[in-house]
């Protein structure tokens, strides 16, 4: 594994090989496994299954991951995803106005809206495959929650499936252990009032926010910080008044207010209603950072660090006009990604929001994609201080594409759910040994 500082050392010198070249490096296996060696494991494999379903084995949920950096690190996740294999359709954010991801290339390559193109390529974010994939890879890097980038409760556009495909990932949390929070977007107010589903965008809001505080800060895994859950908003950018937000909190049970969380230089727009400020990608990149962590941070405030990989939004190329951003910010072979974690380390951030785990519309993604594998998963590791490593995620890659090789095979199938538990459990050579067995025979 590469050592932060001497990632820190090569940004300066520019004397060591590229992060690229450094992480992918050939990944070392266990010895392989006889034949005999197998079998056995299969055998008692089963024994485990038939004690599972007569009930003398009761599954425990949470993923006990030992981390060194006591730093809570989020993941800023996008929900929005649908794919023709599990929906029945491309959704928007593969294809934007001109992307058709049943357009194959000679590398086997679908058209998508994105510079980058994920390991597992496109897929559905309900897809509960996908959400075992993803929750196993954060565990493995050290990532303690999810920030749900979220748009209403309205049935408007494509809102109500993210809304819904949101509320299928609780489950999969509770059982590895990770927590969440919601991440508003306030301009869904703003719609909802045009769209007639609602008299004026702050009663939009306003049921927006019955929602939140009645379906998600109710949940056991919800993200509380001090003893008050978290939200956030971005922006906001529609709602900019103090009256504004103090008629929406009117809503909120007074024993249930939020702490809520602004993006950076917004907070004016809410007045006292909010509790801090989170860092977000800026075209000024480091500037931005330098700004908010020597000039912002004010007592009793929570401050959320931001650590992204690059930025390079496909929206021009995609034909969409809202959002555009034409700047970027390179991906340096990792060392943006490097130098943004660096800053999160000074003390008055609370936490930290990685931006983002799958935006790959706007080129923010840290998942594993063919461009950079496990690199930027890698560089987490060592920023927590996991013991893990990317033979580790690998594991994780190679149970999803069982999944999908045996997904007409129910008997396969709960062979797998053996290899996740024995990873949940972090058992990870045995589970490399389930999916060996389940290669070499089935």
């Amino acid at each position: 594994m590469i050592s932060l500082a001497g990632i820190f050392v090569a940004c300066e010198t520019q004397e060591l090989d590229t992060i690229e070249e450094q992480v992918n490096l050939s990944i070392e296996q266990d010895t392989a496994y006889t034949d005999a060696e197998l079998s056995l494991i299969l055998e008692e494999e089963l024994k485990y299954l038939e004690e599972e379903k007569s009930g003398r084995i009761v599954d425990v949920s949470g993923m006990d991951i030992v981390k060194e950096n006591p730093k809570k690190v989020y993941v800023h996740y996008m929900p929005w995803f649908q794919s023709m294999e599990y929906d029945g359709y491309w959704g928007q954010h593969w294809t934007m106005t001109n992307q058709n991801p049943e357009n194959i290339d000679e590398n086997g390559r679908r058209q998508i809206a994105s510079y980058y193109y994920p390991l597992i390529g496109p897929y559905s974010s309900s897809d509960p495959d996908l959400q075992e994939y993803h929750f196993l890879l954060m565990k493995l890097a050290g990532v303690d929650g999810l920030i749900f980038d979220w748009y209403g409760s309205q049935d408007l556009y494509d809102y109500s499936i993210i809304k819904k495909s949101t509320e299928t990932f609780i489950e999969g949390m509770e059982d590895l252990g990770l927590t969440f929070s919601i991440m508003y977007e306030d301009r869904v107010a703003v719609q909802a009032a045009e769209s007639g589903l609602a008299s004026s965008a702050i009663e939009a809001a306003q049921e927006d926010f019955l929602y939140i505080d009645r379906q998600y800060f109710s949940s056991p895994e919800y993200l509380y910080h001090n003893g008050k859950p978290l939200l956030f908003v971005f922006g906001p950018h529609h709602l900019v008044t103090e009256a504004e937000w103090n008629q929406v909190f009117t809503v909120l049970p007074p024993t249930n207010l939020p702490n809520f969380l602004t993006l950076w230089a917004a907070s004016d727009r809410v007045g006292p209603n909010s509790s801090g400020e989170f860092l977000w990608v800026d075209k000024d990149h480091l500037l931005a950072h330098e700004y908010y962590y020597s000039v912002y941070p004010q007592v009793d405030a929570i401050t959320v660090g931001g650590a992204y990989p690059g930025f390079e939004s496909f929206y021009v190329e995609g034909g969409w006009t809202d959002g555009i951003n034409e700047w970027t910010i390179d991906t340096n072979e990792g060392h943006t990604f490097v130098e943004t974690l660096n800053y999160t380390h000074h003390e008055v951030a609370d936490f930290i929001q990685i931006i983002t785990w799958n935006d790959f519309g706007e080129g923010t993604m840290i998942e594993p994609t063919e461009e950079f594998g496990f690199m930027y998963l890698q560089l987490l590791q060592e920023y927590t201080g996991v013991s893990y490593t990317p033979d580790d995620l690998q594991v994780v890659l190679d149970l999803y594409r069982a999944r999908k090789s045996y997904k007409h095979d129910p008997w396969v199938q709960s062979l797998l759910n053996r290899s996740y538990k024995n990873l949940k459990r972090l058992k990870i050579r045995r589970a490399r040994a389930i999916l060996e067995a389940i290669k070499r025979f089935y």
